[in-house]
């Protein structure tokens, strides 16, 4: 009878260890655990379309990915498609041909929909849509990459409201709602049912699988500019004008965010496996003043470390959710990636242009407001690699160790006494002063664009600061220390 008890145990254990959800960390919520292992989610991915845009060869792209080192994507689920030559985005995967779009929703027997083919009907699934999801995520999961599954988007201006699915003249459902401000609010009439229909069956079809987490919407404030969460740190106001501003944000888009939560949850609950879920709240940085006890990841876009620093408090994953609108050359990217890792985020996605339909090994050059490359995803490969010769889960943000640091900006991550990542950026050379407590230390300068070790030194401490001299470089350097 033991024998057999302890027989079950086994198999339970390991059923366990090899089929875990994305989830947090239970030593450090800062990070994601992914079957049952610390991860750092790090990627250079396309532009959301790769599911809903039937041109897209998906299994080639999440095999670059996966053979590049990228470990994460994002999808939209069809609610949302944008107009060709949107955002100034030649070959946009977010903007497929015409009649070349799939959603949820099955197409019904009336023609009229205004990018080609038959109108949807909300009140019918479109199976073909679901078999192509789960087999995306089962090819990404093949890939070892983590999907975030975003349910909505902002719809931003009328040209995008036009073609959306939900939108009155696209649909046989008889929705008169036409104010795309509202869309994504309790104010929405009949399309709070098909939105919520639409997330409790999505979230049903994909529950078999652990690499995926939800996302709420993309850039909620957007629709509502006006009062929105819409922040601009460039903009010439003091400071108490922009808190003022991002205080005034919607109420009913936040209820409405947090009633979707809550349908993911409810029908999870049923279900055999939980995933957790996203939520973005504004560009650049703000210190949110409360977090939703369903919400795990909290993403920004074109983040400022400071979106790390002021909400580090609330133990959760912080995102670096979207880059991807600062031009064509690949440092930027590797800079705003390495700044918002070593401040402690856990997560940095951008949105890479040279991944479109017809070229899904990312080899090209697009015309767009952003850049993406083989080599931008290479050296975003050299950060996640370096977080991953830590045992990070134990490093968190230190702004002690480092006493001087004349002509660098530095960001130190530590577990105190015992391994230190630090990153240097400006200049060509540094000489630190470091407190470190007594002992001996490996130390390896790391070049952020290669990988390789330019120098490593054994460096000893007697509780007191010592220095510690860079080798030249160009930019930017990183360092590595070990007791």
């Amino acid at each position: 009878m033991r024998l057999f008890t302890f027989f079950l145990f086994f198999i339970f254990a390991s059923f366990q260890i090899t089929a875990q959800t994305v989830e947090l960390n239970p030593e450090n919520p800062h990070y994601l655990n992914y079957k049952n292992q610390p991860v750092i989610l790090i990627t250079s991915a396309e532009h959301y379309g790769a599911v809903l845009n039937l041109d897209f060869d998906y299994e080639t792209y999440l095999k670059t990915l996966g053979d590049e080192g990228m470990n994460y994507t994002r999808i939209f689920t069809g609610v949302y498609v944008e107009e060709p030559g949107a955002f100034n985005i030649k070959n946009n995967t977010l903007a497929p041909k015409p009649n070349r779009v799939i959603t949820p929703w099955k197409r019904s027997g009336t023609p009229g929909y205004a990018n080609g083919g038959n109108k949807f009907d909300l009140d019918q699934w479109d199976e073909q849509y679901f078999n192509r999801l789960k087999d995306f995520l089962k090819t990404a999961e093949a890939n070892n990459v983590i999907v975030e599954i975003t349910f909505f988007s902002s719809i931003y201006r009328e040209s995008g409201w036009e073609i959306s699915p939900l939108h009155p003249e696209n649909n046989v459902n008889g929705i008169n709602h036409k104010d795309y401000k509202t869309v994504h609010t309790p104010d929405n009439g009949k399309k709070a049912d098909y939105q919520q229909k639409m997330v409790s069956k999505i979230v049903k079809e994909v529950n078999e699988f652990d690499n995926i987490f939800f996302e709420i919407q993309n850039e909620p404030w957007s629709d509502q500019k006006a009062t929105g969460y819409y922040i601009n740190p460039f903009d010439k106001k003091s400071d108490q004008d922009w808190k003022r501003r991002v205080d005034l944000a919607s109420e009913a888009s936040l209820e409405w965010q947090k009633n979707i939560a809550a349908v993911v949850k409810e029908t999870e609950s049923t279900l055999p496996k939980k995933h957790i879920i996203a939520q973005n709240f504004c560009n650049f940085k703000y210190p949110l003043k409360e977090v939703e006890p369903n919400i795990s990841i909290i993403n920004f876009h074109y983040a400022w470390p400071d979106a790390v620093n002021w909400n580090y408090g609330y133990n959760k994953v912080l995102s670096y959710d979207e880059s991807g609108f600062s031009g064509s050359e690949d440092d930027v990217y590797r800079k705003q990636a390495w700044n918002f890792i070593m401040s402690g985020g856990g997560i940095f996605n951008n949105l890479d242009y040279s991944f479109f339909a017809g070229k899904e090994d990312g080899s090209m050059v697009n015309e767009a407001p952003g850049g993406g490359s083989k080599n931008l995803r290479k050296e975003l490969k050299v950060l996640k690699d370096f977080i991953g010769s830590f045992e990070f889960i134990r490093l968190k943000p230190d702004h002690t160790t480092i006493k001087f640091a004349p002509g660098v900006i530095a960001k130190t991550l530590s577990e105190p006494g015992k391994q230190y990542a630090i990153y240097l950026e400006l200049g060509n050379s540094c000489e630190l002063q470091l407190e470190l407590p007594k002992g001996k230390y490996s130390t390896d300068w790391v070049n952020v664009t290669s990988g390789v070790i330019i120098k490593n030194e054994v460096l000893e401490s007697r509780g007191k600061v010592v220095r510690l001299k860079s080798p030249e470089y160009e930019g930017a350097i990183a360092l590595r220390i070990k007791k």
